[in-house]
């Protein structure tokens, strides 16, 4: 039986959708090696559509970003996108696992504000979002790698949420038309924003798949400032997956609930995520599901609650189970029973709710 919202706590039910903003930078800045590139010449012209400041840069190197405080810092380099150029190491590529195979960069750096945020210890120096204006070269360079027998899958979102910056910058498009001329490659990115129309009509044959991250609705509202409302993105699924004769994008399309949290009533509340979810798509889809629970670290805890020191969000080492990679490097997940039991939740809603959909993995 579906849950009714009329009956639901106000933090449990899912918010009416609200048109949501494209963001807009306070200040935008390129490097005269990334002015030199024809893509590079492309994002200023989109970006001068905007009428935003634009500064060219003496040199190479981004810098002013710093405040007297690391709240200030994140705050300048937040309202700032840099347009630069990849350096050699972005070329050679990483496995992603179990996310894609390989994993390439657009852009680094995200302008919303998750309270979670995992790109927090992963990315060196404050965090403006920097674009990549040799794209071309980035996406050729894919061609060196390749699994044997196998379609090959790429992953473009480690570091950024294409989607965010795609009204500046045309890279999200770029790179769908890429491998949609690819037989044996695939794409693979998510994104937390909407603004999907402009990319409905690509030609990305089935290459492309467009994955939505989504929450528990008290979640969302709590964590994810800048984001989409969890209504619009799951709408702006819906357009991705519906057929091109029905208005949509004929994308395959995928679900990545993260970071999942056992919060107060939390069965209910992503029961309700899941009901809408299902209500949306109600034809036939190729869809995807992956799960990923909420972990830190203890570089990622520090960044963290400097950036947001009066945040909600628990990292409490005494309740947490404690990991160590390879590398010696540690990290905190659930408990082994609490894991457990939000695992069965989780694969039995979605095998009743969704019978049609792959679920990829949970971690």
């Amino acid at each position: 039986m579906q849950i009714s919202d009329t009956f639901l706590p106000t933090d449990i039910a899912i918010s009416p959708e609200k048109p949501s903003k494209l963001w807009m930078p306070k200040r935008v800045l390129f490097t005269p090696d990334a002015l030199d590139e024809p893509f590079g010449q492309k994002i200023l012209e989109r970006v001068n559509q905007y009428n935003l400041p634009v500064e060219i840069l003496k040199n190479n190197r981004v810098t002013g970003l710093r405040g007297e405080t690391e709240r200030e810092t994140y705050k300048l380099a937040k309202s700032t996108l840099a347009i630069v150029n990849a350096s050699p190491s972005a070329f050679r590529l990483r496995p992603i696992p179990p996310s894609a195979d390989y994993q390439f960069h657009l852009a680094e750096g995200c302008p919303a504000h998750c309270q979670y945020c995992y790109l927090a210890g992963s990315l060196q120096g404050p965090p403006a979002i920097r674009v990549f204006a040799n794209l071309p070269l980035i996406l050729n360079n894919t061609q060196n790698y390749k699994l044997p027998n196998k379609i090959t899958s790429f992953e473009a979102s480690c570091y950024t949420d294409p989607l965010s910056i795609e009204h500046l910058t045309g890279s999200l498009a770029e790179t769908i038309e890429f491998f949609g001329k690819q037989s044996e490659k695939h794409l693979r990115f998510v994104t937390k924003f909407d603004a999907v129309d402009p990319l409905l009509h690509l030609e990305h044959n089935g290459n492309s798949r467009w994955r939505t991250s989504l929450n528990a609705p008290s979640v969302s509202r709590r964590l994810e400032g800048g984001t989409a409302s969890i209504s619009a993105r799951i709408k702006a699924l819906r357009k991705l997956a519906l057929p091109r004769h029905e208005g949509g994008g004929n994308y395959p399309i995928g679900v990545v609930l993260a970071p999942i949290m056992p919060i107060e009533n939390w069965q209910e509340e992503y029961g309700v995520l899941l009901d809408e979810l299902r209500h949306q798509l109600d034809f036939p889809v190729n869809l995807t599901f992956e799960l990923i629970t909420h972990r830190f670290t203890p570089g990622s805890k520090q960044v963290l609650t400097e950036w947001y020191p009066n945040t909600s969000l628990e990292m409490d080492e005494a309740t947490r189970a404690e990991k160590r990679n390879k590398f010696g490097g540690t990290k905190y997940v659930y408990t082994k029973d609490t894991m457990k039991e939000m695992k069965q939740f989780f694969y039995g809603e979605i095998n009743k709710k969704f019978p049609e959909a792959e679920i990829l993995y949970w971690t």
